[in-house]
């Protein structure tokens, strides 16, 4: 099974991140720029969290907020999990579907390296399965 390090090196480390000062209003504006459904929240360079799709729905528009007046370190996911480098695709699909997280920021010595989503995850599995049955095909047709 494939690490993160293989997604990373396959998708690249780029990472779209907020600080958390930042109005919710104009992290959307990014998240829909960016066409991304999450941004890293940092703080003098450190991870601090992470804004989420879910956390705007969840927490501004249910509670009814502004997102111009809301700043995203008032809703943010703070103490995010993550992952290192080593960490394997089964490890990160098992903690995505526990916790209920699609995005896992990726920290290599505790420097932001990266974020995975779950989509870059299904995606590494798929291609993975695909490999193997195409080589059990091979095997088999000799």
């Amino acid at each position: 099974m494939g690490t993160v390090r293989n997604i990373l090196q396959a998708k690249g480390n780029a990472v779209h991140s907020v600080s958390p000062d930042t109005s919710v209003y104009d992290a959307l504006e990014s998240l829909e720029e960016k066409n991304v459904g999450a941004l890293i929240v940092c703080d003098n360079g450190k991870l601090v969290g992470i804004f989420t799709e879910r956390d705007y729905a969840r927490k501004v528009i249910l509670k009814g907020r502004s997102s111009k007046d809301t700043v995203v370190g008032d809703i943010m996911s703070d103490h995010p999990i993550y992952v290192i480098p080593d960490n394997t695709i089964e490890e990160c699909m098992q903690v995505m579907t526990n916790k209920y997280i699609r995005h896992l920021p990726v920290l290599d010595r505790g420097e932001l390296i990266g974020i995975i989503s779950i989509g870059d995850v299904v995606k590494y599995m798929l291609k993975e399965k695909d490999f193997i049955i195409e080589n059990l095909e091979h095997y088999i047709t000799g």
